[in-house]
């Protein structure tokens, strides 16, 4: 296994007009399943191995093509101890190839995390502002880290404008390109993610397979700002080898204009957008593939973008902290040894979502558009008002005030708020999507 290391922790962006892929994500620790139903039927059916079983070092799935693609992680040194060794433990651990790329260059169990903000000018790196923090860690180690550098900001519309390592982040996506070629410039497909994202990697090689390697790709979940689109870095996105070298070659040769374009900018990932736009490489607008939220967060049954996600190949998922990437990945490795090709949206509903649904959830938040509330004197009323409309999958009531859905998120734990699901509706809605029997593809 060839193993790199490189960095990388990329903002949170936004667009007004894209609301599926906008919101406030949750944090929410993942029901391990024991058993999953079988693709044709309906029927529960036991695993190949119980959940509570370990899984072997060698549990590694057969990829054929996987040897082809580089995997580039950024962290940055306020989270990178953190967040790194679940990766290393699971979503990693079978990656034929890999770097990490942060600010601050070190080892992380084992592994070597590399300083991409060495590709940015020494003078920039000392004089801009936001490179405090980078100078202070630099001369000083992680001691030199305060107690601001590592207070969780709260994201808004426009990231974390408070938080340092997070206005250092939008330095990391040009220099990372760079660095990443200076590693290994022969692979096929260069995919990029953040720390709290996870990959299906089967579903990932299923989907690049479909792709001619050869022809500058850039493929990502679509935000907007301004007048650019680009991918977001927090959902992951992939890159041909000839997009790749197409982005590279321009920014050499207007080193000055990209510097002032990170400048001026806060979302380093709509800088890269901009860049590979102008090199000649347009996005491939990948939602609902690539998502910037977790499955908790997610509504399979709504349509977005002429699109009803239920029976499309989930490739990844952001937002996600530790635990859940490793009960996720457990409920991969088990979907996937459990003799399945490709997994859905439809699977991870069925199988780790709609167990977790009930009536009434106290201290419950099922995450509702709060643009539709409603007075309501009690929760009773609330759920009354959600029966009373015939496509109504779900409200939430929190201080005399209902909400309603016609679609379905399980949500996080909020005390105060009260969330209930119609569940003979939304079974009714899961036998009328029924079951895929093959994956869609955004190509």
């Amino acid at each position: 296994m060839t193993v790199f290391h490189t960095e990388t922790r990329s903002p949170q962006r936004r667009i007004p007009w894209v609301g599926p892929l906008l919101g406030l994500l949750v944090l929410y620790l993942f029901y391990s399943q024991t058993q999953l139903s079988a693709r044709d039927s309906g029927a529960a059916v036991p695993l190949e191995i119980p959940a509570d079983s370990p899984l072997r070092p060698d549990d590694c799935p057969n990829l054929p093509g996987f040897e082809d693609v580089l995997v580039v992680l950024k962290t940055g040194v306020t989270e990178a101890r953190h967040k790194i060794p679940i990766h290393l433990q699971t979503t990693l651990r079978c990656v034929p190839n890999y770097v990490l790329f942060s600010d601050f260059e070190e080892d992380i169990a084992g592994v070597h995390v590399h300083d991409v903000l060495r590709g940015v000018p020494e003078q920039v790196r000392r004089s801009h502002p936001d490179f405090d923090i980078y100078n202070r860690v630099q001369d000083g180690g992680r001691q030199a880290l305060t107690d601001t550098d590592l207070t969780q900001d709260v994201n808004t519309p426009f990231g974390k404008p408070n938080n340092p390592g997070w206005k250092l982040d939008k330095w990391k996506f040009l220099p990372m390109i760079d660095a990443t070629l200076r590693i290994r410039g022969d692979a096929k497909w260069y995919v990029f993610m953040e720390a709290d994202t996870y990959f299906v990697w089967p579903n990932l090689l299923g989907w690049l397979g479909k792709f001619n390697w050869r022809e500058p790709h850039y493929l990502g979940n679509q935000m907007q700002i301004a007048d650019v689109l680009f991918a977001h870095g927090g959902s992951g996105f992939v890159l041909s080898q000839p997009a790749m070298r197409k982005a590279s070659d321009l920014r050499k040769s207007e080193v000055d204009k990209w510097i002032s374009m990170n400048d001026l900018h806060w979302a380093g990932d709509c800088v890269l957008g901009q860049l590979l736009s102008d090199a000649g490489v347009n996005l491939l607008w990948s939602w609902p593939m690539l998502q910037n939220g977790q499955p908790a967060d997610f509504d399979p049954f709504s349509e977005g973008y002429y699109k009803t996600p239920w029976c499309y190949a989930p490739v990844a998922y952001h937002h996600l902290g530790p635990e859940q990437i490793a009960e996720l990945w457990k409920f991969d490795r088990r979907w996937f040894r459990a003799g399945n090709d490709v997994l859905t949206y439809g699977d991870v509903f069925r199988h780790i979502i709609r167990p977790r649904l009930g009536a009434i959830q106290n201290d419950w938040d099922n995450n509702l558009d709060d643009s539709n509330g409603r007075t309501s004197i009690s929760m009773v009323e609330c759920r009354t008002q959600c029966i009373r409309q015939p496509d109504c999958l779900q409200y939430t009531y929190e201080d005399g005030k209902c909400w309603t859905s016609t679609g379905v998120k399980l949500g996080m734990r909020k005390p105060g708020v009260t969330s209930g699901w119609i569940e003979t509706r939304i079974d009714a809605t899961i036998a009328r999507l029924g079951h895929c029997h093959q994956a869609n593809w955004v190509i």
